[in-house]
């Protein structure tokens, strides 16, 4: 029996799009393999992205044996309008599952995983906005194996030093940190984030250790013009940002942000072009794309076309 998470991303496309989505939204249903792993996923008490925002790849990723961890449960502290990840109540109190690490860690070694994505909802109730449990995470992979490769997604952990260097001392091969709007769309968008806060993550990142590949990304289709796109793009290139993943934003219900418009694949290809010529040294720009979708083979230089 289809869980019910399959449904509900696809159902999402439908209701939370502006009018009916362009014919290169079509998804790829879920196989047996992504039944079955969303199954044991369930049993084993681990979240991911890919489920808890309704991302819509996500068929096709787990037809594949690719996911993202979502770890830090899978209720977020904040109220970004986009995102369909549960919001905190103000008197519900938010939990650490110390076990989380190595359960993670058993689901790699167990679909055999070589590239690893790990990302967090916001905790803000937590001193150290979760930079210890991501750094124990990290460990217990590569204990496992010491050659997998490891893509952190973090949180703007309160512009924190300390919290950052918690992380990046763990030893990912990749910190990314989504300032997922430009800086005139955050008071309606992102009300609880700040824009230069979250350049100052990814620029602190590049100060803490310069050999880690530093990753952001930016949705469109919320209302911003191009020129903000592009004055985004710099500010992050002057960040230091090494890796920028532009995508179609989806509005995952009608409650949240709504679809302003669907940018054409011809504009995401002109987008990619402008990003190369700013510099970025990888540039994934496409409809479809997220920030960890494909996420090994833009690390490895692989990705050609989505």
């Amino acid at each position: 029996m289809n869980p019910a998470i399959f449904s509900d991303n696809h159902r999402s496309l439908k209701e939370g799009g502006a009018g009916s989505l362009p014919q290169w939204f079509r998804q790829e249903l879920p196989g047996d393999k992504a039944l079955s792993l969303a199954r044991e996923l369930k049993e084993s008490g681990i979240h991911t992205v890919c489920q808890e925002a309704k991302c819509p790849n996500v068929s096709g990723c787990f037809n594949k044996n690719n996911l993202t961890f979502i770890i830090l449960g899978n209720v977020c502290s904040r109220n970004c309008r986009f995102c369909a990840v549960q919001k905190a109540q103000v008197t519900k109190k938010l939990i650490i599952d110390t076990q989380e690490p190595e359960r993670i860690a058993e689901v790699v070694k167990k679909l055999g995983m070589t590239y690893v994505v790990i990302t967090s909802v916001t905790r803000d109730d937590l001193v150290d906005g979760g930079a210890e449990i991501f750094a124990r995470t990290i460990k217990s992979v590569r204990a496992i194996d010491n050659s997998i490769r490891l893509e952190v997604l973090i949180p703007d952990l309160k512009g924190s030093i300390d919290s950052l260097k918690i992380i990046i001392d763990a030893g990912p091969n990749v910190v990314a940190h989504n300032i997922e709007t430009v800086a005139g769309l955050y008071p309606e968008v992102r009300p609880m984030a700040d824009y230069r806060l979250s350049l100052g993550v990814i620029e602190n990142i590049k100060r803490l250790n310069p050999d880690i590949i530093s990753k952001s990304s930016i949705m469109l289709g919320l209302g911003e013009t191009r020129k903000e796109v592009i004055e985004a793009m710099r500010d992050l290139r002057q960040a230091h940002c090494d890796i920028l993943v532009l995508g179609q934003y989806l509005a995952p219900s009608i409650n949240h942000y709504p679809v302003k418009r669907f940018v054409s694949p011809t504009e995401f290809d002109s987008y990619k072009e402008i990003a190369t010529e700013i510099g970025f040294k990888a540039v994934f720009s496409a409809p479809l794309a997220r920030s960890s979708f494909r996420a090994g083979e833009i690390f490895e230089g692989e990705l050609i076309h989505v």
